[in-house]
């Protein structure tokens, strides 16, 4: 059982569909011998693909997962790099910074590149993406900002999070963009109706997702619609032969994007079903009875 590939745009990358999410890495308190062994976990998986962000742990998790590459340099090669920056806030980490900004100069993003390189401890970043949407971004000084780096061999690909259509296509129409990372799930379904999943469709891009879980609150959340889906959940599971967790995550994967879905915890029991939600293929009628239970509408 091994996740999948894609090749994420035409002229993109190719990607494992089931990618190792790390923003929670500082928090799991791993050893490097611990983390070198969940990554050789996850290669079992077929699970390929990284995502990071500057920020993550408090501006650590980039540096722990450089710890792990330094203890095993044979891992660094199997795997394709995602990481994110354009965010920035006050912290011990970085005490030259005061307040809690949106950051997408040229020369922020390039100095983020170089120190996400330092930390991981990596030649090239295999995808860059700007974190959220900066309403100060001059879409020309970050496409400058990324034909530097690509020339310099810094960056392969580069794409953006959290962007809304339109955001976009401001920048894609500088610079090709080869994703949009965006949250989607049961509990989240706005980029099927904003049109993000419209426009990744058109230019044949396969979006990334994330919290497909919806931070875990699919399970616990005992509202009138988390009931109604739990009780939803738990029927497709016996019909399936799967877990609660499979089904939800395989009601995101059967949208017609073909999206990559990231993983979010350190346990290889949730990589596993991640993996094993690519091969659960809902009929119509149970992807709708699920949406029928998160919008407690039926269709016109």
């Amino acid at each position: 059982m091994q996740s999948s590939r894609i090749q994420i745009a035409p002229d993109g990358p190719e990607f494992s569909r089931i990618v190792l999410g790390l923003w929670r890495l500082s928090s799991w308190q791993m050893s490097p011998s611990e983390r070198v062994l969940f990554l050789r976990e996850a290669l079992d998986l077929g699970i390929t693909t990284i995502d990071q962000a500057d920020i993550y742990g408090d501006y650590t998790s980039e540096t722990l997962l450089g710890e792990a590459f330094a203890l095993a340099p044979d891992l660094r090669q199997q795997f394709q790099i995602v990481t994110k920056c354009g965010i920035q806030f006050p912290s011990a980490q970085r005490p030259t910074q005061t307040a809690h900004i949106y950051n997408t100069s040229g020369d922020h993003i390039k100095n983020s590149v170089n120190q996400s390189l330092q930390n991981m401890q990596v030649d090239q970043i295999d995808l860059l993406l700007i974190h959220r949407p900066d309403p100060l971004m001059q879409a020309d000084e970050v496409a400058e900002a990324f034909e530097q780096l690509e020339r310099a061999g810094k960056v392969k690909y580069f794409g953006v999070s959290n962007f809304t259509p339109t955001q976009f296509e401001l920048l894609n129409a500088r610079y090709p963009l080869v994703t949009n990372q965006v949250e989607c799930s049961l509990l989240n379904m706005s980029p099927i109706y904003d049109g993000s999943f419209d426009l990744c469709q058109r230019l044949r891009l396969t979006p990334m997702i994330w919290s497909a879980l919806g931070g875990g609150r699919l399970f616990t959340d005992q509202s009138q619609v988390g009931l109604r889906l739990q009780r939803v959940l738990a029927k497709i599971a016996d019909e399936v032969n799967g877990s609660a967790a499979v089904v939800a995550m395989a009601w995101v994967l059967n949208l017609p994007t073909r999206p990559m879905l990231l993983t979010g915890s350190g346990r290889v029991k949730v990589l596993t079903e991640a993996v094993q939600a690519l091969d659960c293929q809902l009929s119509k009628g149970q992807w709708f009875d699920l949406w029928r239970a998160a919008t407690g509408e039926d269709i016109p």
